[in-house]
This record gives C-alpha cells, structure tokens and sequence, in this order.
C-alpha cells in the first residue's frame, strides 16, 4: 500500500516552556498530518539524551525523555501551577532550544510536581504500582542509575566509587536506601512519560496516523543498559570497553567517525537467545507502530575501534550476528514493520542480508545526484519496497543542499526533474513530487522541506559536537493553503 508521512523530531515542535513535547502542540500537528492526507508520523528517538542533547546518545535504551513531559498537563491535574512554570528560565528563542537552560530549570519543576504527586497520594494509586511492577526489569536499574548519577555529580558511572561502579551487593543496598526519594523521582517521571506519550500515541492511531519510531543500534557507554548488564558488552575485568564503535576513514573524514559505544558481546547475546534483544524490540514496538533500526550494516559486519584511541583509523571489520538474530526476532515477536537504516557505503553480503530479512531500506534524494553517476538512489533505480526520503535529520535541508550544489550537479538536478524553469526558492517542490511520484511503497518529507527551509532548519551536523538537535518549528508554519498543497500532490501521487 501506497502512503506518505512527515519526519518530525517531538523536540522540534512548538510550543511553550522551551522544547516540543507531548503538549496540545503535538495534538494539533497529529491533525495536520491528517488533514494533509498523511498516514505516518517519523520521530526521533524519545530516550533521555545527556551530554550533547543527541536523541542517538541516551542514558537508557528503555526510559523516555522527561523534556518532552507536557508542563500543562501537570498544570491541569494541579501538580504545578502556572506560576511555577512561568517563572522558570526555559530560553526566550521559540524556534531554538537551549539545551543548558532546559537542564536547569526543567528537573526543578518537575521535582515540584513529584513533591505534590507524593503528598496527594497518586503514587500510591493503583494505575502507578502497577506501571511500577510492569516496566521493573529496566526501571529499577534506570533509576537507581540516574540517582548514583546525580550523587557524583553526573560524572559517568566509570569514574563513580569502584563498589557502586562494579555493582558489589552491599554498595546496591546501601545507594538504593540512601537515595530512595531520588530512585522514586525519576520511577515517576516515567509513570508521566509513559502516560502522556501512550494518550498522544492513542490519539494519532485513531486519526489514522502511524508511529514511526527509531532504534539505535548501539546504547551510550554512560547508560543504565552498560552499567547494569556489563555481559552484554565487550566490556575487560574492569567494566571498559575492549573496543568502541565508529566508523572508517572514507572521503568525508579522513580519521573516520569515533563514536565511542561499547560493543556487543553477540556470543553471549546469541547464548541468551538474544533474550535483551527481544526485551529491547518488544518496548519499541509499546511505544511505536513501526521502527527504523538504525545503522543496519552493524548487524552484517560491525566497525571495532581499540578502546582509547583518539581517531578511527586503526579500527577493524568483524561479524555480527547476521540473520540469526532477525530469525529470532521473527520465531519470538512475529512479523515486524521495521525500516532498515542501510544508507552509506554497502557491501554484498549487506545487501544480501536486507535481502533475506525482507526489510525496506532507505532511498535519499539527496544522495542521487552526482554529475555523471548512475546512482542506487535515483528514483529510475528503485524497486517498491523501500522508503524514500528527500533528506534525513542527518542531512541538510533541500534548500540549504540544493543551493551548495556545484554547478555540474545543479544541472544534473535540473535534466533529471525536467524542469529547468523552477526559480531556487520553489525548488524543493520539484523533489518532494519526485520523492511522491516514485515507486516506493513509503514517502517521508522532513518537516523542513514542505517549509521551503535553508540550513538553519537543519537537525544535525554528524560528527560535530554543538549546534546540533536545536530547531523548532514556527507556530502556524502549516497554514491551510500549504496543507491542502501537500494533500493535492498526496492524492494526485495515490499516496
């Protein structure tokens, strides 16, 4: 079945208190989606992001993103007062965030909130103890995480005292009765995340939209998930990576990516039955319709750098766990909507493992046109099964691409749309119908690109620290004649 939808990071919404959340903001974009004819809704990862605000870098792959708790909502179930919320410093820049002043000022509300929720008795309601004993096997480890974390000054868990660091019995007793009011505030910002992402979720499903969420391949080195279950990684006697993740040097980085995640110890994965694995898929597909897992090729060959080298350089090529653990997935949770992230550069038996799982892969317009190339991401070269898209969050806007183009490709842009006569600032159109147009069961337009934005609008910059995962949308961009635009060239597309 044909559809299309829009990419929109939750963070990217607008909305009042500094940073898209699950507000009425969220709600009234589910309806644009809908009145523009739209069946998909992409996001980005919703886990909790630390130093570097990436959605790609969480301190759990299971617990949510307390910034994305709706303010407004405490304030009409009278756990904050509008006051309280008012006063706070958030940042003035509605169509920016600031990271630092969200940092600071969110966690202190939302303590007041957890303050009231404790004295009115709602964690003692039934609803909460229930959502406790349901999500116990990662959010007891999640919480007492973040507790630990906040007692040493939110230094990673590798520099904390070697008993709690190591997860020695008596330190886990002694940390969990000392912090308890810290261990329950944090159970409780996931009780409010879960609700209100599950009643925003609801709402999009019955309007006919779909959930396309997204899965990293890899968790951060500082997370609960390491810290907790040191098994599942390539991890030496005292808890650090052997080896770290990246990627090799190629013609956009000379030293390569140096990601820094820990490795998957995938003989021990595979002798579990892939047990955490399933765990991991199975709350993914709790809060999402569909996911996109990130960096496919991983699970093919993974990129092994040695732990404590500066740049990627000296890294090495080694086996995952190929269609074993797709197999697996498929014997214990059944057949899956899953997109496979397969963009970069692509050996056979990467495609020939998209093949075997039968997964669509990603299409990037942006990608195609090179002067004088044959590219795998023209549409003339797509089959159905796949999912195209004008540009992701790692890449540019259309306009903010489209107007760095040497003049070569420029011109390959202009013969292959057909179109010679588009002035610049209109431009983008010509590719999302290109994009619309395809065979490609899937369509997804970055939010972005319906708006006609340059590279201000752009979400993320890889491989650079700073500046990144910062815009918001202006409230009102969508006004009606955009929406019944998108809805025309959707139905004209039998989309």
């Amino acid at each position: 079945m044909r559809k299309s939808g829009m990419l929109m990071p939750v963070s990217a919404l607008p909305g009042a208190y500094g940073i898209g959340c699950f507000s009425k903001e969220a709600y009234e974009f589910v309806d644009i989606l809908k009145e523009a004819g739209q069946k998909l809704w992409q996001i980005l990862p919703l886990g909790q992001t630390g130093y570097g605000d990436s959605p790609y870098q969480s301190f759990s792959t299971f617990a949510g993103n307390p910034y994305f708790i709706d303010l407004e909502t405490l304030i009409e179930d009278e756990l904050l007062t509008k006051e309280e919320c008012d006063q706070a410093d958030f940042g003035e820049n509605e169509e920016e965030i600031d990271y630092e002043k969200i940092y600071n000022a969110r966690f202190k509300v939302l303590k007041l909130a957890y303050k009231r929720a404790k004295k009115n008795g709602l964690m003692e309601s039934k609803a909460y103890r229930t959502y406790l004993e349901e999500e116990k096997a990662w959010l007891a480890d999640y919480a007492l995480y973040m507790a630990v974390k906040d007692s040493f000054d939110g230094k990673s868990w590798d520099q904390w005292e070697e008993d709690i660091r190591l997860r020695k019995p008596e330190a886990i007793v002694a940390y969990q009765e000392q912090l308890s009011a810290e261990i329950d505030f944090y159970e409780f910002l996931q009780y409010l995340f879960a609700g209100q992402w599950a009643g925003l979720k609801t709402y999009a499903n019955e309007q006919g939209i779909e959930i396309i969420g997204d899965i990293p391949i890899y968790v951060a080195f500082d997370s609960a998930d390491t810290w907790a279950n040191p098994k599942l990684f390539q991890l030496d006697e005292e808890n650090l990576p052997v080896a770290v993740a990246g990627c090799p040097p190629d013609a956009f980085s000379a030293t390569g990516q140096l990601w820094g995640n820990p490795l998957y110890a995938w003989d021990y994965h595979k002798k579990t039955g892939y047990d955490w694995w399933m765990k991991r898929v199975a709350c993914c597909f709790k809060l999402y319709d569909i996911i996109r897992i990130d960096h496919f090729r991983g699970f093919d060959e993974y990129y092994a750098i040695p732990y404590g080298d500066e740049t990627a350089e000296n890294g090495e090529w080694m086996p995952g766990p190929g269609m074993d653990l797709f197999l697996k997935m498929k014997e214990t949770l059944g057949d899956l909507p899953i997109i496979a992230e397969d963009l970069g550069f692509l050996t056979d038996t990467v495609r020939q493992l998209l093949k075997d799982s039968g997964y669509p892969g990603m299409k990037v317009l942006e990608f195609a046109f090179v002067a004088g190339e044959d590219s795998d991401y023209l549409p003339h070269n797509y089959d159905k099964n796949c999912v195209v898209y004008t540009g992701t969050h790692d890449n540019d806007t259309l306009q903010g691409w489209y107007q760095t183009l040497s003049e070569e490709d420029k011109e390959m842009t202009k013969e292959y749309l057909n179109n010679p006569y588009t002035p610049d600032e209109e431009v983008h159109w010509d590719f999302i119908s290109l994009a619309m147009r395809s065979v490609a069961d899937t369509c997804i337009i970055p939010v972005q690109d319906y708006l006609g934005l340059g590279n201000k609008a752009r979400i993320n910059m890889p491989s650079t620290l700073g500046g990144n995962w910062m815009w918001r949308m202006k409230k009102g961009a969508f006004t009606d004649e955009l929406i019944k635009k998108i809805r025309k060239m959707t139905e004209v597309c039998a989309r």
